[in-house]
């Protein structure tokens, strides 16, 4: 039973990853790429190492809180750095792809830029 779910969990982080790869790939721009990857890895990443847990915790070495730390810290880096990388491509300009119709930061960067203006 133990090699059932282990082997689940290993094919759903393969096809995440597998997926995200596809999206490096297929989507036009930085900000649509960085949606895919960041998706990817973070729950492709944590699937296999939850994987591994189950593994080693189903084996007479025991569970191990390293492989949780690590779907913790995925978990939280991931998504933080995939918006730093993002927020610093938008703030030197990259191009946004023609078919783009939100740009929220437009919006943000327009109202701090008003001049305050005196009561």
């Amino acid at each position: 039973m133990i090699a059932v779910i282990t082997s689940l969990l290993l094919l759903v982080g393969a096809l995440f990853t597998f997926a995200g790869s596809l999206g490096l790939l297929r989507l036009p721009d930085i900000f649509c790429r960085m949606h895919a990857t960041g998706k990817s890895s973070t729950l492709g990443i944590s699937s296999i190492v939850l994987a591994s847990f189950v593994y080693f915790a189903a084996s007479e070495s025991g569970p191990s809180i390293k492989e949780l730390l690590t779907i913790v810290f995925v978990f939280l880096g991931g998504p933080v750095g995939a918006h730093m990388i993002a927020r610093a491509a938008y703030r030197s300009q990259v191009p946004l792809h023609d078919r783009t119709v939100v740009n929220e930061w437009k919006a943000i960067e327009e109202e701090v830029a008003k001049p305050a203006q005196d009561s």
